[in-house]
């Protein structure tokens, strides 16, 4: 990128008046490419453009391009492009050439522009600047009509993710819609809009049961895992390194005092579950079958199942106790 100069760049030889092929050098513009200096440089046509000290040297500017130039590698006139539309591409003027090859700058259809050499604009090698390098066009992967789960899929998006798959705008069965990754489409991994992950969640919370707000099932069958450092549930350890144990119950959080040994404050943790989580279950069993043998005595009964913590022990009020 050009840029104010700073000094002596490119050589202290002045270039104005000088002739190159069909250009006269007018004047030192001040700027610098790559530290040679930029003229400004009139052609014999009239015309007029911008070169440094080594691209006139070179050779590889002789002219403001009213002039086909000849191709480095075989000597032929290049074929002129100016006009021609390749994929996405729209071609604008011929510029310096690279590795010997026949350079076009081109502008997209996005708006962008881009110097694409002419053997790929005429391979069909690079039909954009870039922004549809992963269209369903270039990769072959075309989803339209498609159907995964309950999801069909009507048309590419412009958005990528970030492992460049395309985004798809999807039609849900229920109406909806959501652009999704064609990867995540192809491999099973989003089947609706959204709708089904309700649907499930609502069949699982019907299958449930709450019991004075508390998940009956999640009680029966909590397994041992680790959830926090310390490797046991309600047991964490702090920065002293003893251990402070909690139990929640019923929306509240009960604070079972710290201990200094791991395996004591672990001991109490399974004590509280026992005295709350485990017989909460069996008493409310007990009085499902009581309700069960008369409903009566169930609407005359509810169940209650009270905690209260006091002086670092539990006290229960319950229905069947």
């Amino acid at each position: 990128m050009a840029e104010k100069m700073k000094g002596q760049s490119g050589g202290k030889k002045d270039l104005t008046g000088k002739r190159f092929g069909k250009l006269t050098v007018m004047e030192n513009t001040g700027m610098t490419e790559q530290k040679y200096r930029i003229w400004r440089c009139r052609c014999d046509c009239g015309g007029e453009i911008m070169a440094s000290t080594k691209q006139l040297k070179s050779g590889v500017i002789r002219d403001c391009g009213c002039v086909p130039k000849t191709n480095a590698r075989n000597g032929r006139v290049a074929e002129d492009l100016t006009g021609k539309v390749y994929g996405y591409l729209t071609v604008l003027k011929r510029v310096e050439n690279k590795n010997g090859r026949t350079c076009w700058l081109c502008r997209c259809e996005c708006g962008k522009e881009k110097e694409v050499m002419a053997r790929d604009l005429k391979a069909g090698k690079v039909k954009s600047c870039g922004c549809h390098t992963y269209d369903y066009g270039h990769n072959r992967i075309d989803l339209t009509g498609q159907r995964f789960g309950r999801l069909t899929a009507l048309r590419p998006t412009e958005r990528r993710d970030r492992k460049g798959s395309v985004y798809w705008m999807c039609r849900c069965d229920c109406g909806g819609q959501a652009e999704v990754p064609g990867d995540r489409l192809v491999q099973g991994n989003v089947l609706s809009c959204g709708c089904l992950k309700s649907e499930n969640q609502k069949e699982i919370a019907g299958r449930l049961h709450r019991i004075d707000g508390t998940c009956l099932e999640i009680l029966e069958k909590r397994k041992y895992r680790r959830d926090n450092k310390s490797g046991f549930r309600g047991v964490f350890r702090m920065k002293n390194g003893h251990y402070r144990v909690y139990i929640g119950f019923k929306g509240k959080r009960y604070n079972l005092g710290t201990y200094s040994d791991y395996e004591e404050a672990v001991d109490i943790r399974l004590q509280a579950e026992k005295e709350l989580h485990e017989r909460f279950v069996t008493s409310y069993y007990k009085w499902k079958e009581l309700e069960k043998k008369d409903p009566s005595w169930g609407e005359k009964h509810p169940f209650v199942f009270d905690v209260r913590w006091e002086n670092g022990c539990f006290y229960v009020n319950s229905t069947v106790d």
